[in-house]
């Protein structure tokens, strides 16, 4: 494949995006349109767009490399996750909407205290901003690998152009753009996804009856584990973490939940939870067949797979096993599924600083629109100094770590939050800081213990854990109340 086709594709590809931005920027940039979309966004597109953020660039390529270690007992999580949203929409939309929130760690302010919110926002923006790094770094990565270092393009100048551009597209209206930009992502993510498992098709000799039947047979079609409760793929291990999981990650996200709050009405940001929630499920299930017909793919032609599972579609993929022209689909599917999530990271990352750190709500509309834009930049910068210090540092398990860091943190906010739902109870205020400190450090301390004395390691149930613990330092810290 010509290396300067692809390079024309991706041209294109962000052409595209900064003529969507440019559209729907030119009559209006101020700080509502940027952070709510003047809440006149059409929740079907919302819907579609919010599916694109979802599945970032690490999804594309990691969920089809699951199947080969854990089969498609993913599934069972996945399965969870419509509960999940399903709860966002009938718990935590309804209070949104009726505070009329722009940040949802606003409602913090309200309900428990000054140092509870700014803690809150705290832990997100420390969370989405070192995931999101992770993310967009080893997306950058594999394309710098497979793609741009045949051209001799240094990766600081990929990761400063890939920064770039999100910036260009992104900055003049955040979330009113993003809509639509992540829209046309998610469809070509979606896409991309089908042509590369009807080329794996293909390649393997099958019609579209005998790939089903090719996935139905596979020893990797288990979806369900019941029996053994040590496993981490036990089903109401996976099921239960699948319910709440989205509860944090998007439901208590100001990423995922910004998108939401730009809707007309709370009717609208429902049924697009609902919708959004279903359509999860059918794309996954693809990804894990694709992973189901690559390792049988490997099978039939005798060829080892990559020791990683991150590694088996990227193989396929620019090889040329699966044709030349493959190349391309993979490397709009991977731009796609990256840019869609970083680009709303880097957007709810500027709105959570500009109103829950900086408070620029108290400003007038000239100065507040210029805090935004120097918040966006240093946002941006910050997201690319990140990136750069990963590949410096070069090491697997620093990055593990990171996202580690990054799961921890979202715990107290799920504590912060149930407590405030579902008490009546005030707190000192002052001592919420020290909780949300403490809770995830106790956490990292059992972990390490159960890895020393079972050798069993935490794993999706530390939210869980998280969250309950930070709940029972709230409740110890709560005021008494005085006897009538």
């Amino acid at each position: 494949m010509n290396s300067h086709t692809i390079l024309l594709v991706i041209s294109i590809y962000f052409l595209i995006l900064l003529l969507i931005s440019w559209f729907t920027g030119r009559k209006n940039s101020s700080n509502e349109a940027f952070f709510l979309g003047n809440r006149r966004s059409p929740w079907y597109i919302v819907s579609i767009g919010m599916i694109g953020s979802s599945l970032s660039g690490v999804s594309f390529v990691s969920v089809p490399g699951w199947v080969r270690s854990t089969d498609m007992t993913y599934m069972q999580m996945v399965l969870g996750f419509f509960f999940g949203y399903v709860i966002i929409a009938k718990v935590l939309l309804p209070l949104y909407y009726k505070l009329q929130l722009t940040s949802i760690y606003e409602y913090l302010n309200s309900r428990m205290g000054h140092n509870s919110y700014k803690t809150g926002a705290s832990f997100f923006l420390l969370s989405k901003i070192l995931g999101s790094a992770v993310r967009l770094y080893l997306v950058v990565l594999i394309l710098q690998t497979y793609v741009f270092d045949q051209w001799n393009i240094p990766f600081i100048a990929t990761v400063a152009v890939s920064i770039l551009l999100v910036w260009l597209y992104t900055y003049r209206s955040g979330i009113r753009t993003i809509i639509w930009t992540d829209t046309l992502q998610a469809l070509c993510l979606i896409a991309m996804l089908i042509v590369i498992i009807w080329q794996v098709k293909n390649q393997m000799g099958l019609n579209v009856t005998g790939m089903i039947k090719t996935i139905a047979d596979s020893p990797h079609f288990h979806i369900f584990e019941f029996e053994d409760w040590n496993s981490k793929q036990h089903f109401v291990k996976q099921f239960l973490s699948g319910v709440f999981i989205p509860i944090v990650m998007t439901g208590l996200d100001q990423d995922m939940m910004q998108k939401n709050l730009s809707c007309r009405n709370l009717k609208d940001a429902q049924k697009n939870m609902y919708i959004y929630g279903l359509a999860f499920t059918p794309i996954n299930l693809m990804f894990l067949c694709l992973g189901i017909l690559l390792v049988t793919l490997a099978s039939q032609l005798n060829i080892s797979l990559p020791a990683s599972g991150d590694d088996i579609l990227p193989m396929f993929c620019t090889s040329g096993i699966l044709g030349q022209s493959i190349l391309i689909f993979f490397t709009i599917g991977i731009i796609a599924a990256a840019f869609s999530s970083t680009d709303s990271a880097l957007t709810s990352l500027t709105t959570s600083f500009c109103i829950d750190i900086l408070d620029i709500k108290n400003e007038d509309a000239e100065n507040a629109k210029r805090t935004r834009l120097q918040v966006h930049i240093m946002m941006s910068v910050t997201l690319a100094l990140i990136i750069l210090l990963l590949k410096v540092v070069n090491n697997r398990s620093v990055i593990d770590a990171i996202y580690t860091i990054a799961s921890y943190t979202y715990g107290p906010l799920l504590g912060l939050f149930v407590f405030g739902l579902f008490t009546k109870h005030k707190v000192h205020d002052k001592m919420v800081p020290f909780v949300c400190l403490i809770s995830p450090v106790i956490c990292l301390s059992v972990d390490l213990l159960l890895v020393h004395y079972t050798n069993y390691r935490l794993g999706y149930e530390l939210l869980l854990i998280n969250g309950v613990l930070t709940f029972i330092g709230l409740l110890l810290c709560r005021k008494q109340t005085s006897p009538a």
